[in-house]
């Protein structure tokens, strides 16, 4: 068992934590009580050799602690906690923990008992009516069958909920969607130490023989600032593997260096940050060319950020500035306009343009597309809209990724039913000659406002001569 610190410098925390189960209740009426489990850390490969834990995010928005096999029960904005605190034997591994009277303090419970009271007490809020109390169904099986133990009835997976627990998570994503200042505050210092991250490894990349070289320069960096990777880094000259997870590939002058790394600060709050960059420090023309598009790509559609923006609009503005780009390089061939009708970008541009970004780094995607399409729409079947993790209209307060890419992904480029399709408006022979780039993307995190946008990793540096400079300094 996970032994919890009390935020000793975070003395407004309950103050934060009471504001947001009031927003929750004033959005949710569905039922009589919600619980929400944090979770615990599953094995790796014997009972005690376990994974790091790390609770449900939606449990962590309400109760700000990372408390292992805990649950809150919530009543309007009225807060119980139950949780075990641990044994003489748990103590002796894991060192001591605080009383749970402290923690509720530090939380602004009303109440705290033991976890195993918790079924009891659901048990009288029940009566007759199961579906009195709602929920958040955990990502792993077998503690969503224990929920279901516990209140009586089914649980199903956090994205296909159903009844009183989508009523819940409709209400949690109208909660969590606009950051208060104390997430966005969070946020920042995450997004300051993954700027630093990535700086020390274009700082090391002139020495490193092998990817993971670079890899653990970055994680060295975000472990030393008290935070933890958001995500399994990707580092890699493979660049066309959009979530390439191997390190063993040996770095060599020409290659492009694809980083996509963000640190997760110690409160559980993400960043997300994507850098590509030359190993040599020097990009080839063909690969300053591309570069240079993606970051038209990448600049256009931060420029028309703002409130109440349609995000699939700025997707396909991307898609229109990459097409235009692709044009001028001499890759694509026709109208912009038409080429992003037709999906031919999708061939380069296969994914979205960004995601949503708070405690997930893909912000409450454990809920499917509940978080990330307005309600009503469905995901598109067409080839450049149908991974698009972002659709609805962005409002302030909200914090976004914007990264556009250009991939030469082999199972793309070279079916045959798409070489048919796009025959006459791809130039291969042309694109031939931009062998030595295989993969490009550029990404950085933006707080959505009223009248426009912030970047919040503006420090790290995207112009193609100032990060081929950080990588020869």
């Amino acid at each position: 068992m996970v032994s919890p610190t009390l935020p000793n410098a975070r003395p407004d925390l309950a103050d934060v934590l009471r504001d947001r189960r009031r927003r929750l209740a004033h959005r949710f009426t569905g039922a009589g009580a919600v619980v929400l489990w944090s979770g615990q850390a599953p094995a790796r490969n014997f009972a005690a050799n376990r994974y790091p834990f790390r609770a449900s995010s939606h449990f962590l928005y309400f109760a700000g602690l990372p408390l292992e096999r805990a649950a809150i029960l919530l009543e309007g904005d009225r807060l119980e906690l139950f949780w075990d605190e641990p044994t003489p034997a748990a103590t002796l591994w894991h060192g001591p923990a605080p009383h749970r009277v402290e923690i509720a303090r530090a939380l602004g419970a009303d109440a705290a008992f033991a976890y195993g009271d918790l079924k009891g007490r659901v048990a009288a809020l029940q009566g007759a009516a199961p579906d009195s109390v709602a929920t958040v169904g955990l990502v792993d099986p077998h503690l969503r069958a224990m929920q279901a133990e516990i209140l009586g009835r089914p649980v199903s997976p956090p994205a296909d909920g159903m009844g009183v627990d989508r009523e819940l998570a409709l209400a949690i994503v109208a909660t969590r969607l606009v950051h208060d200042a104390d997430a966005i505050a969070q946020i920042r210092h995450a997004a300051a130490v993954t700027v630093q991250a990535h700086r020390a490894g274009m700082l090391i990349t002139d020495r490193a023989t092998h990817e993971v070289k670079v890899r653990a320069a970055i994680e060295a960096v975000i472990y030393q600032r008290g935070a933890v990777p958001a995500y399994n880094s990707i580092v890699t000259i493979a660049g066309e593997v959009l979530h390439n997870e191997r390190y063993d590939n040996p770095l060599l002058p020409g290659d492009l260096l694809l980083v996509d790394a963000g640190a997760e600060a110690a409160s559980g709050w993400a960043s997300d940050v994507t850098r590509t960059w030359p190993v040599s420090g020097e990009f080839s023309p063909t690969q300053r060319a591309v570069y240079d598009v993606v970051l038209a790509a990448h600049d256009a559609c931060i420029a028309e950020l703002r409130a109440g923006v349609e995000y699939q609009k700025i997707h396909l503005l991307a898609a229109q500035v990459l097409a235009e780009g692709l044009v001028e390089l001499g890759i694509l061939r026709g109208q912009p306009e038409d080429l992003v009708d037709c999906d031919a970008h999708a061939l380069f541009f296969p994914h979205g343009v960004g995601h949503l970004l708070g405690l997930d780094v893909h912000d409450m995607e454990d809920l499917g597309d509940l978080a990330g399409y307005a309600e009503g729409r469905r995901r598109s079947e067409r080839f450049g809209l149908g991974f698009l993790r972002l659709n609805r209209p962005i409002p302030a307060g909200a914090i976004v990724t914007i990264e556009p890419g250009f991939y030469q992904v082999p199972a793309i480029l070279e079916d045959r039913d798409r070489r048919d399709r796009y025959a006459g408006l791809v130039d291969w022979e042309r694109l031939a000659e931009f062998k030595d780039v295989r993969g490009i993307r550029i990404e950085d995190d933006v707080l959505v406002t009223a009248t426009g946008s912030e970047v919040l990793t503006a420090d790290l540096p995207v112009a193609a001569e100032e990060v081929a400079a950080l990588v020869r300094e």
